[in-house]
């Protein structure tokens, strides 16, 4: 029989095999720094690609000390509703439509404006 007995045991619950021998994966340790000089360390593969910018856990972007700085150059710039509206009417008839909103919803509430 084997020296190691299964009697009284949770299969599957525990391994038998230990960790002798057993090498683990070749890892970097990467620093990162938030701007008001928190330090962030990352444990990566040794081959992985190490991103520029990482999210420390206070929520803070840092910036891989060392490295080459991220180009944001490629965004594009943020669109907002104004931006869009702009887009389909210029600013004359916007106001036009505005006036035009107003006197509907004074005749509705029995408002006359006087001109």
């Amino acid at each position: 029989m084997s020296d190691r007995s299964l009697r009284g045991m949770r299969l599957g619950a525990q391994s038998m095999e230990t960790e002798a021998g057993v090498e683990p994966a070749p890892r970097q340790r990467v620093e990162y720094r938030c701007e008001d000089g928190e330090q962030v360390f990352v444990t990566f593969a040794a081959e992985a690609e190490i991103p520029s910018t990482w999210v420390s856990k206070t929520g803070k972007e840092a910036v891989l000390v060392n490295g080459a700085k991220p180009d944001d150059s490629n965004e594009k710039p943020v669109r907002t509703h104004w931006d869009m509206l702009l887009e389909r009417r210029s600013v004359e008839e916007l106001e036009q439509i505005l006036e035009d909103r107003l006197n509907k919803l004074r005749e509705r509430r029995g408002e006359r404006r006087s001109a």
